[in-house]
């Protein structure tokens, strides 16, 4: 089947998350294969890189994640969106945050073959750290790379099953594909981790008329 451009494309902005600030417009570009540098590999043995220093940021967003799914109030839940996806970008590794810096910055700038060369450096060093393998999605994305984008997220819902942007990003990406079934399974399954995903609130509207009209 051939793909389709999405007519959705703003909608998948916040699909992929609207807290993410990084500009959407260009696309990525591929970049060779990267070699970490000697400092990184450095950084990355070094004694704060372990799994010790790994479970302190990925409590705190559990923790966010379960007020945010247990929120009953719109505002509260914006609030807790935002520090969940703060506390998403802190890896455990000092060496990762510094590339994921950096390769938020590139896209702010446009710089996309940049952006691309850090995140796959703090997927090198770090392969299970699921904002890295969402953000590089992103990139695929608006690339029009559906398959590439597909894999990094579904990597991203390996190490985060509770990542809401990457469900939505998948059902947008469901939905241009003509596979509403499947996307609107997708919108479901964010919002029962955010009940106020207006991203997944609106494609449910939209797939429910398809989907479930057709057994009536």
């Amino acid at each position: 089947m051939a793909l389709k451009l999405l007519p959705l494309r703003s909608l998948a902005a916040l699909a992929f998350g609207l807290s993410m600030g990084v500009s959407l417009a260009a696309c990525s570009k591929p970049s060779d294969k990267p070699k970490v540098t000697a400092e990184e590999a450095a950084a990355a043995l070094a004694g704060g890189e372990g799994a010790a220093a790994e479970k302190g940021p990925d409590n705190v967003a559990q923790d966010l994640l379960d007020k945010l799914t247990a929120s009953s109030d719109a505002a509260v839940a914006a609030s807790l969106e935002e520090e969940v996806y703060s506390a998403w970008l802190v890896s455990g590794s000092p060496t990762v945050d510094i590339l994921m810096k950096r390769a938020t910055d590139a896209q702010e700038s446009e710089d996309l073959e940049l952006a691309r060369d850090m995140y796959d450096r703090a997927l090198m060093i770090r392969p299970q750290y699921a904002e890295a393998w969402n953000r590089r999605a992103l990139l695929f994305f608006n690339d029009g790379k559906y398959d590439e984008a597909i894999a990094d997220l579904e990597t991203t819902l390996q190490y985060e099953p509770r990542h809401f942007g990457a469900w939505i990003g998948l059902a947008m990406i469901f939905e241009s594909m003509d596979y509403p079934d499947a996307a609107l399974k997708a919108y479901r399954k964010a919002l029962m981790i955010h009940p106020f995903a207006e991203a997944a609130k609106q494609g449910e509207k939209r797939l429910i008329p398809i989907v479930e009209g057709r057994a009536l």
